[in-house]
């Protein structure tokens, strides 16, 4: 689950399509009026296309629009996010280092990265830079570490991975995991010395003539033929804004147009090669064009017989569409699809993109167009994405009535909401902060904010704002479920469906640190009585330190309220007993294992 917190958003009355410009090739007779019937059908905004056979590009045009409120049309070289579809060029440089000697993806990435570090250390000594293009790691997506708890650099996130639990043994299943690719950026920059930008920029944009393609929706929204994003909302269109990916960018950064992707498909069908010069080797070429892991299980569909083998290469799906051999990668960011395929014994490439979040439209007309180019009879692709579409929509609405049963209603919180707030931290994450606001409490990451509505007991639901309003109709199966220690305190959140393949993510709550003077803590220094025993509290320097007999000095946070958190053991804590006079009379030590008070000598 991805929620977006949307800045601007509004409705948009349907897109009236364009009159873009009909393809003279025979085999694409009707496009235009397939493609306009799409886009109205599904509320898509516009799409770029381009398709290649060999050496020549049969068609590059656009229809619909890349700006719906200025009714300013999709051409062949508007701009759109490519989202996922980045990947393979991130491989290709990899690719492309491994014949100049400077890497071997086929030995562990550690001798590279030595400061690379996953949760198994079988995995860390032994995962090669194959499995990272592979999605063979044992890990899970854990899309919503980046996503909802973005960075400010690369070398902070890889970190993260360090903290990230596994589902699986390395090489044992295909998960999808855009991680594994930030790190296949990270040893382009280690060994060439620059970013992954300048390896993308030098070694495929420029030698592609890919000149306007580029690495950020900052550096896009410059352009003077871009397409704004949007996404379908009841039955219309709404834009929604730029969602920024930089850090993640080998995963997914990268913004170009149907006319400049079909020089980097050319190049695939020619093993390659572009304009007769060598630019991917052709051993790196068949390994990534060649099933590499199995990443879907199953017999084909009934309505699709003749369309199965679910496999992955290096960054391509591997698949039978109708008896031909297909390579391609879809690609989805905030506002953004698309869909880049090519058919290596038939020679032939197609490039969908579109401004339309998470649609279907451009897996739809990449079949369209495969079955005239391939000369298949012809099939309805919008009929069977509309079933599947429907029968997601009821499995959706049975879950949300499935949760509805799940909840203990009648129940309340075993806490006043005060104790709820507070800084809480996953390290494979962030920070969480939530914050008590009237009688209603708030969550904020990096990028993301949320009202908690109370589900049942100490779990809440999030619900995520947009354009400052909660969707009420939110089916996100998240939920944040309040942990206390035995001395009765709120000391954890356990989050489920953050990340769906795993049981819950608990995040840890931070001392709370409320910033004292010297002349504050002056008040508890002094001797204390515990049964037979002096506890000393003096200052040292700036800082409080408790002193028990025969142990080591502990250095105390003040929380707030006379209240402090023993810095170097957690969930143990020193209150102090203060009178009217601003006089501590006693404290109390609260431990896991009790509450043991003393007076003030």
């Amino acid at each position: 689950m991805m929620k977006r917190n949307l800045l601007a958003v509004f409705l948009i009355a349907l897109a009236v399509t364009t009159h873009a410009q009909k393809p003279t090739d025979p085999r694409l007779a009707g496009l235009d009026s397939i493609a306009n019937r799409i886009l109205k059908e599904w509320h898509g905004a516009g799409v770029g296309i381009a398709v290649i056979e060999k050496n020549k590009v049969v068609y590059a045009g656009g229809f619909g629009y890349r700006d719906v409120e200025n009714k300013l049309p999709v051409t062949a070289n508007t701009l759109f996010a490519i989202g996922s579809c980045t990947k393979a060029f991130t491989a290709s440089v990899l690719g492309m280092l491994q014949k100049d000697g400077r890497i071997d993806i086929d030995k562990p990435v550690i001798i590279y990265l030595p400061q690379l570090k996953f949760q198994n250390e079988y995995t860390t000594q032994h995962i090669t830079t194959k499995d990272l293009m592979s999605h063979r790691s044992g890990l899970p997506r854990h899309d919503w570490s980046w996503y909802g708890f973005p960075s400010t650099s690369r070398d902070s996130l890889i970190k993260r991975i360090a903290f990230m639990e596994p589902t699986a043994e390395l090489r044992q299943i295909y998960q999808y995991n855009n991680f594994m690719f930030l790190l296949q950026g990270a040893l382009a920059e280690k060994i060439t010395g620059q970013t992954w930008e300048q390896n993308v920029r030098d070694k495929i944009f420029l030698p592609l003539g890919m000149k306007t393609s580029n690495f950020s929706v900052i550096e896009m929204a410059k352009s003077a033929d871009h397409s704004k994003g949007y996404e379908e909302f009841k039955d219309s269109l709404r834009k929604i804004p730029y969602y920024n990916i930089d850090v993640m960018g080998p995963a997914g950064s990268i913004n170009s147009s149907a006319s400049e992707m079909s020089n980097w498909l050319m190049t695939w069908i020619n093993g390659g090669k572009f304009n007769g010069k060598e630019l991917i080797p052709p051993g790196f070429v068949i390994q990534a064009m060649s099933s590499q892991m199995v990443s879907g299980a199953g017999l084909p569909s009934a309505d699709a017989a003749d369309t199965h083998i679910n496999n992955y290469g290096l960054a391509w799906g591997i698949g039978s569409y109708r008896g031909h051999y297909r390579a391609a990668h879809g690609g989805n960011i905030d506002g953004f699809s698309a869909q880049a395929a090519f058919f290596p014994s038939d020679s032939i490439g197609i490039v969908v993109l579109s401004n339309q979040n998470g649609s279907a439209i451009p897996g739809i007309l990449r079949n369209y167009i495969s079955d005239m180019m391939l000369k298949l009879p012809k099939k309805d692709w919008n009929t069977i994405n509309k079933v599947a579409a429907f029968k997601n929509k009821m499995a959706n609405a049975g879950n949300k009535n499935a949760d509805s049963l799940a909840r203990k209603r009648n129940t309340k919180p075993s806490h006043p909401l005060t104790d709820y707030a507070g800084t809480f931290e996953h390290p494979g994450y962030g920070k969480l902060l939530l914050t008590l606001r009237n009688d209603s409490l708030f969550g904020y990451t990096t990028n993301q904010s949320f009202w908690l509505s109370h589900y049942h007991y100490d779990v809440f639901k999030p619900y995520f704002f947009e354009d400052g309003k909660i969707d009420p109709d939110d089916q996100s199966r998240v939920r944040l479920n309040f942990q206390t220690n035995s001395s009765g305190s709120i000391e954890a959140i356990s989050i489920t469906a953050l990340e769906p393949a795993v049981k819950e993510l608990r995040f840890t709550k931070l001392p709370t640190v409320v910033a004292l003077t010297k002349k504050d803590l002056e008040i508890y220094a002094g001797e204390y009585l515990l049964g037979p025993q002096t506890v000393t509290v003096y200052i040292k320097g700036e800082i409080l330190v408790v002193v028990l007999p025969g142990q080591p000095e502990y250095e105390l946070l003040a929380a707030g309220n006379h209240l402090f958190n023993l810095k170097a053991l957690d969930g143990y804590q020193v209150k102090f007993d203060v009178n009217e006079k601003k006089e501590a009379t006693g404290l109390s030590f609260l431990q896991p294992n009790g509450v043991f008070k003393a007076k003030r000598k």
